[in-house]
């Protein structure tokens, strides 16, 4: 009885979601990250990107729900519950933090393209397994689709990389 008094009546969520790439960079099948957990799809759905510069920007709106002590991953719910982790780089969370410098901090709300992390790309490369950045739908068994659309290069912030829709 009170859900219709109080917020959001769950149909006026919108199911259907864009989710933009969080780096300038190029695009890579998420078959095809160097890591098992990843490309086997063991943590959800989702894409690579192979990042250009050491920026990273919210790729939906939503509020933040997790960011690592590291700062290397972020994780993001948006309005209609689909929950998005970028891991910046294969194995970052060896670095300790090292390069890495976060802008966002649990319970923020965000909107796409807001600044959430920069990192030193030089040394990610130096001492990481890999620069290429997952980004994961944690929750994938609630969605009713995931569509990867057809691009190559990325551009933070706008180029769309998925529609997806929630059940």
């Amino acid at each position: 009885m009170f859900k219709n008094l109080f917020g959001k009546k769950e149909k006026d969520v919108d199911k259907t979601l864009e989710i933009k790439s969080p780096m300038n960079g190029s695009y890579v099948p998420l078959e095809d990250i160097p890591d098992p957990v990843f490309a086997e799809k063991m943590m959800g759905e989702g894409f690579g990107i192979d990042p250009s510069h050491g920026e990273v920007v919210a790729p939906v709106d939503g509020v933040i729900m997790q960011v690592f002590p590291t700062n290397h991953a972020i994780g993001i719910k948006t309005d209609n519950g689909v929950e998005v982790l970028i891991h910046i780089g294969l194995e970052t969370v060896a670095m300790e933090g090292k390069g890495f410098e976060g802008f966002v901090s649990e319970g923020d709300r965000i909107e796409v393209g807001d600044k959430l992390v920069t990192f030193d790309i030089d040394l990610v490369k130096e001492e990481a397994n890999s620069t290429i950045s997952p980004v994961i739908i944690t929750n994938s068994d609630e969605l009713a689709s995931f569509d990867i659309q057809s691009v190559s290069d990325t551009v933070k912030g706008e180029t769309v990389v998925v529609r997806t829709a929630v059940k």
